[in-house]
């Protein structure tokens, strides 16, 4: 595969998780948000082990990879989903996808912190202009600063779990395919999700059967498009361009989370949600390291060019 299809494919599945995010706040609106999510999860790993299958690709894990996946589970499902759907809950869809634009950023926090890597003046820039644009996404909005705020502080949470995730999820693809890994944290994921539903909401199951056709239909597209196969497209070109070059593409996540929710949810976009936007993805490139690395292939396709001149 040529990089430019490569590219085309991730800005394809950037468009997914945007949309998704609409998606989520609509499904989360006319169910039980916990319940709802549970069911979402465990028909996308359903879809994960299916395609799997065909694919010959299915094993159990390792003793040692157990722990792996099970805090994978805990931290990628568990707590990144039921935050994000509690707090898709209590505020609008544009201040969700604004806030989990900072996840490369978030992962890349982690990544000094816990993996030891550098940390340049341009990282140092980067969680700080981050840190600006959540400050103008958490203070915009119509709902008022304290409803905002609540569910601006889950989505937070939301995506710091995830962030943790991908630390977790780089040392356990070490040892197991990633598709596969995928697939037993959002089964293992889906089925601690549905315990916490039967407990937070024990008429939960009984709200699914209000659903119409429209929403069951936004619901198959986001758990079996958005969540199964984006989240296995995502990995695969990860293996083939690098998890660095994979990673300018997820700024386009929030852009796309905006303009879904302007669309298809008529959310209105105050001028607030662009300036975080601005601020959101300057920090995520400069704090990703995204920048950094456009620039190395950009002074390293100059010195090819200039050798084979």
């Amino acid at each position: 595969m040529k990089n430019s299809q490569i590219y085309i494919v991730l800005i394809g599945v950037m468009l997914l998780w945007g949309v998704n995010v609409s998606a989520l706040k609509v499904l989360v609106d006319h169910f039980s948000p916990i319940t709802i999510t549970a069911v979402r999860i465990f028909t996308a790993a359903s879809m994960v082990f299916i395609i799997l299958f065909f694919m010959k690709k299915i094993r159990l894990p390792h003793r040692e990879e157990w722990g792996l996946v099970i805090g994978g589970a805990f931290t990628s499902v568990v707590a990144h989903h039921y935050f994000l759907s509690d707090g898709l809950a209590k505020t609008s869809a544009a201040n969700g996808g604004l806030i989990l634009g900072l996840g490369p950023l978030l992962t890349a926090v982690l990544s000094v912190i816990i993996l030891k890597e550098q940390l340049t003046i341009w990282r140092l820039s980067g969680f700080l202009l981050g840190g600006i644009g959540v400050g103008f996404t958490v203070l915009a909005g119509s709902g008022g600063l304290g409803e905002v705020s609540i569910g601006a502080m889950e989505i937070l949470l939301a995506i710091l779990s995830q962030a943790f995730s991908f630390i977790i999820i780089k040392k356990a693809s070490e040892k197991m395919d990633a598709r596969l890994l995928t697939g037993y944290m959002l089964l293992i994921g889906s089925l601690f999700l549905l315990l916490i539903a039967l407990w937070k909401e024990p008429n939960g199951i009984t709200s699914l059967r209000t659903g119409s056709v429209s929403i069951w239909l936004i619901f198959l597209f986001s758990a079996l498009f958005a969540t199964a196969i984006g989240h296995m497209v995502y990995n695969s070109m990860i293996q083939k361009i690098g998890a660095a070059g994979a990673s300018i593409f997820l700024n386009l996540n929030t852009f796309f989370s905006l303009i879904g929710a302007g669309l298809f949810l008529g959310e209105k976009l105050l001028p607030a949600h662009f300036i975080g936007l601005i601020f959101i993805v300057l920090g995520v490139s400069l704090g990703s390291g995204a920048l950094e690395y456009y620039m190395r292939s950009m002074r390293k396709m100059g010195t090819e060019d200039k050798g084979v001149e």
